[in-house]
């Protein structure tokens, strides 16, 4: 197996309308109002910000699981706007078992113009060339359709139903489990 990404310097990526990169402070704002949108986090654990501060614990959050090299969000940067809006990464990373979990959020006024496709595309190659992981997984909530729609136009299979498997916003919530692998992402994307 080649050498893995080294966590030394955090992976800008580039795509036709997005800049993928790393949360900074000048970013609070943004990322502000994206999750104090209800529906931003209506499928996620988080409940929607009510102050700045909880914009900043997010970024926080961001800069440790980069630190801790157990995970990597890129804030989606909107290249005609300058605007951050959405976000996408990994998380859970385990070398020794060479996979990653995979999440993003994406601002409502964004939604159904393929912004998730274009960044998760570019999120999955890093995962697949640079990491070099051999599976990529996501848990999504079941009522979670769009989600659910992305991941099969990006080539991720359905395994399996985790039943009640999270307590979340004061009720126990399946989920479905899918995975990616590198060997159906080189049939897919063989360049």
């Amino acid at each position: 197996m080649e050498q893995a990404f080294s966590f030394q310097k955090f992976p800008c990526r580039e795509t036709k309308r997005l800049i993928l990169r790393k949360t900074e402070k000048r970013d609070l704002q943004d990322i502000y109002e994206m999750y104090a949108n209800e529906e931003v986090v209506k499928h996620t654990p988080m409940d929607a910000f009510i102050t700045r501060e909880d914009a900043w614990q997010e970024m926080i959050w961001h800069w440790e699981i980069y630190t801790q090299q157990i995970g990597l969000r890129w804030l989606i940067e909107d290249k005609e706007s300058g605007k951050v809006i959405g976000s996408c990464g990994y998380l859970n990373y385990l070398k020794e078992h060479s996979r990653i979990e995979i999440g993003y959020d994406l601002a409502p006024s964004f939604w159904g113009r393929g912004i998730m496709s274009e960044a998760a595309e570019a999120v999955l190659d890093f995962g697949f060339n640079d990491l070099n992981v051999n599976r990529i997984v996501a848990k999504v909530d079941p009522r979670n359709k769009a989600s659910i729609r992305l991941l099969s136009r990006l080539g991720f299979m359905e395994e399996s139903k985790l039943r009640e498997n999270v307590f979340e916003k004061e009720t126990f919530s399946d989920l479905y489990l899918y995975s990616l692998l590198r060997s159906d992402y080189m049939d897919r994307y063989p360049d």
